[in-house]
């Protein structure tokens, strides 16, 4: 049989061609995943995890213990929150020593409680946690701790919070104020805080409360009329981070500026803690910075 010269060039054509492949092949160099760049945040500490599996997503100084400014208002709510037969529509009459108090310390951020006014528990926990009121967080305090005078009762809420803490496994927190400004002895760590804010979340109305922008309360005067007390919430994230849910803000001299956050996108929670970090403007940064990372991975 005879073969074209045409024919002999389609296959030899084939051969060359096939071989090539088989070359490149040999030699090109395989598909390499890209790799996530870990964010560089100014927080002195930071931590993040998956809400619903507890997946650490990123460390920074996670466990070392630092002063935690008005995030330790996340814990005030956890133990008011976690009181058996909790009613959140009883009454508290402000007392003068909730004001004074806020006058005395310098670092006290202020819910602008006014003296004989009465407020529920509720509304108590919106002063506590949007203009992180100390004032509030003293009340709270006052009403839920136990004793015969307001010093005991104090001591026995604060113990509550210790006590809470142990039951919540973190080993690496502890605290000595019902507000954050602390007496040398109020510390946690991004880890724990973080922990403590997931548990905290666990309550629908902490939830409903943290997520809050702002709120119009009406309370009942001392002549029995009544006043509308309007909060904003201090948490940056809040309308300028898609899905932001939470949690808190804290500040101190010692503490910085801190930020326990949390953000919820296509079904997956993410929640986190800044320690330290080196202004507000930052702090918002740093959260945002860890947050993206964190629906990444």
């Amino acid at each position: 049989m005879k073969t074209g010269i045409k024919g002999i060039r389609r296959v030899s054509a084939a051969v060359v061609t096939a071989g090539a492949v088989l070359t490149a092949g040999a030699f090109a160099a395989p598909a390499q995943a890209a790799t996530l760049p870990t964010p560089t945040i100014t927080a002195a500490g930071g931590f993040v995890m998956n809400n619903s599996t507890g997946q650490s997503l990123f460390t920074k100084a996670a466990d070392t213990r630092r002063s935690t400014g008005s995030t330790t208002k996340i814990m005030t709510a956890r133990v008011v929150l976690a009181q058996s037969n909790l009613d959140l529509d009883s009454k508290v009459t402000v007392q003068k020593a909730y004001s004074d108090y806020i006058v005395d310390n310098n670092w006290a951020s202020s819910a602008h409680l006014i003296v004989g006014d009465k407020v529920t528990v509720r509304q108590l926990l919106y002063g506590l946690m949007l203009p992180s009121g100390c004032d509030a967080a003293y009340a709270l305090a006052d009403k839920f701790g136990s004793g015969s005078t307001r010093a005991a009762r104090v001591k026995s809420f604060i113990g509550k919070m210790n006590t809470t803490a142990k039951s919540l496994g973190l080993t690496n927190t502890h605290f000595d104020s019902f507000d954050g400004i602390g007496h040398g002895a109020n510390y946690s760590t991004p880890r724990d805080l973080t922990k403590l804010a997931s548990s905290a979340m666990k309550y629908s109305t902490f939830r409903t409360v943290v997520k809050t922008k702002s709120t119009k309360q009406k309370v009942t005067t001392k002549s029995g009329g009544y006043r509308y007390m309007e909060w904003t919430n201090t948490n940056p994230l809040l309308g300028t981070y898609a899905g932001t849910i939470g949690v808190k803000t804290g500040s101190g001299p010692e503490a910085k500026f801190c930020l326990a956050f949390a953000a919820t996108r296509n079904g997956k929670t993410v929640i986190g803690t800044v320690l330290a970090s080196s202004s507000v403007s930052n702090r918002t940064a740093d959260a945002k910075k860890l947050l993206d990372y964190a629906f990444k991975k």
